[in-house]
């Protein structure tokens, strides 16, 4: 067993360092369906986000306690859904883009959308309990100081994004039903790691694997890096204003 696995991870060592055909496929179609998905979701999630955090109206604590539950969203649940309405009897089923990478896009808008739209809302209302007395003193309009706020955070927002990425080029769940796991039309990573492991083509599923390992350890590392140097940027901030006074 341990000579068969260590073969596996050999070849699939070799895969990588090659970027086997078949590997190259799967990975530029996995980049390119989460990161159109994160731009999607970045599009909607942060304006909405950013509302939220500054608006006040009835029902509020509820639209907010509705959105905190959707992070924990299983994603074969958003996978039905989207399929039902992709699907010839749904109502988008006259699009006809159910098994094709626009249908894994859609899925994945929808799973990472809560997931961006809570973490602009808390971090614009973070920054609005520190700077929103001071915008609004300048006559800015709640939205319009929201939006401030977000340019001002820029470096905690791509932090949101980044981890919306990670999310969704992990996923697979929701990815399986609606693009359906077609070779080399609809087939991502994780899919393809799932279908190589159940036909036995470990060197080839292993392959994936280092690569999607090497994907999201790259983004943790650029994660920590952006809040290393936010955080530098707020000491050197407190320090002057400390020189000032």
């Amino acid at each position: 067993m341990n000579e068969g696995f260590g073969a596996a991870l050999q070849t699939a060592w070799h895969l990588v360092i090659g970027f086997d055909a078949r590997l190259a496929q799967v990975v530029g179609l996995s980049l390119g369906v989460s990161g159109t998905a994160c731009l999607l979701s970045a599009a909607f999630g942060m304006a909405a986000g950013a509302w939220l955090a500054v608006a006040r109206f009835p029902g509020q604590r509820a639209l907010v306690t509705a959105l905190n539950t959707m992070l924990a969203l299983p994603s074969v649940v958003v996978g039905l859904v989207v399929y039902l309405l992709l699907s010839r009897a749904g109502p988008l089923g006259q699009f006809g883009i159910l098994f094709t990478p626009a249908a894994m896009v859609v899925a994945q808008t929808v799973l990472v959308l809560p997931l961006v739209a809570a973490l602009t809302r808390q971090l614009v209302a973070d920054a609005w309990h520190g700077n929103g007395e001071q915008l609004r003193s300048m006559g800015a309009p709640p939205f319009v100081a929201a939006l401030l706020l977000l340019l001002h955070e820029r470096l905690a927002l791509v932090t949101v994004l980044l981890t919306a990425f990670g999310r969704a080029i992990s996923e697979v769940g929701a990815v399986m039903i609606v693009g359906g796991n077609i070779e080399g039309v609809t087939r991502v990573m994780t899919t393809a790691i799932a279908l190589e492991t159940s036909k036995g083509d470990l060197p080839l599923a292993l392959g994936l694997g280092i690569v999607l390992l090497g994907v999201v350890g790259a983004l943790n590392a650029l994660i920590a890096l952006l809040q290393r140097r936010q955080g530098a940027q707020e000491r050197a901030s407190a320090v002057a204003l400390a020189g000032a006074s």
